[in-house]
């Protein structure tokens, strides 16, 4: 909380969103995981960006400028595609909190808005749609890191589909709501992915979960 370098990423993650959300454990997480991902090869991506606070705290830390990598940025910048709810995600409420989120105001729908935060950025490409239909809008075929933030199951196990055989040995991806209370759907979807690809998510008591291509 005290480091100089910590509190600039976080202030610019607070920038972008507009509002501190209180996420500096989270975001802790991800500058670390963003860390270790930059000493390997790879682009990264965030898949469900809202604001762009995870991915603007990221870039602010690593000079992305300099970094010489694209990060690919999407969302469908309008909430959650209830197209892609399945039956797990409706059982717990998914529709019920999408819709509250946007009428709050939590999801941006002013995707030039998005686009002008990352302008500083030229290497970022900010793609807007549902998960997968945008997946193939995505060029790269080497990933170093990715954080998956959909808030429903199957986009989230879609991208990490697409994701694990673009993904470089000790490559990252960071869950956002793997643990955390009231998403039990997303978890159980993704502990399937992994036991699929011969490998765990390492849960997090931030809610998060990590998995790390070995």
């Amino acid at each position: 909380m005290h480091d100089p370098e910590f509190q600039a990423a976080y202030a610019r993650g607070v920038k972008a969103a507009g509002a501190d959300y209180g996420w500096h454990w989270r975001v802790h997480t991800g500058l670390w995981a963003a860390r270790m991902a930059a000493k390997l090869p790879g682009d990264f991506a965030e898949f469900g960006v809202n604001r762009g606070f995870m991915s603007s705290a990221i870039m602010h830390l690593l000079d992305w400028n300099g970094t010489g990598r694209r990060f690919y940025l999407l969302d469908t910048f309008a909430g959650i595609d209830e197209r892609y709810i399945n039956d797990d995600d409706r059982a717990i409420g998914v529709i019920e909190r999408n819709r509250h989120d946007i009428d709050i105001g939590f999801y941006t729908f002013d995707v030039d808005a998005v686009r002008a935060n990352f302008a500083q950025w030229p290497a970022a490409r900010v793609i807007q749609g549902p998960v997968p239909d945008t997946l193939a809008q995505i060029d790269s075929h080497c990933f170093a890191f990715a954080h998956i933030d959909m808030n429903c199951a199957p986009p989230e196990v879609a991208a990490a589909e697409f994701l694990w055989p673009r993904l470089v040995r000790g490559g990252l991806i960071l869950l956002d709501d793997y643990a955390f209370v009231g998403y039990r759907s997303q978890k159980l979807a993704m502990d399937e992915f992994a036991r699929s690809k011969g490998t765990q998510v390492l849960s997090l008591p931030t809610g998060q979960g990590l998995l790390i291509k070995a």
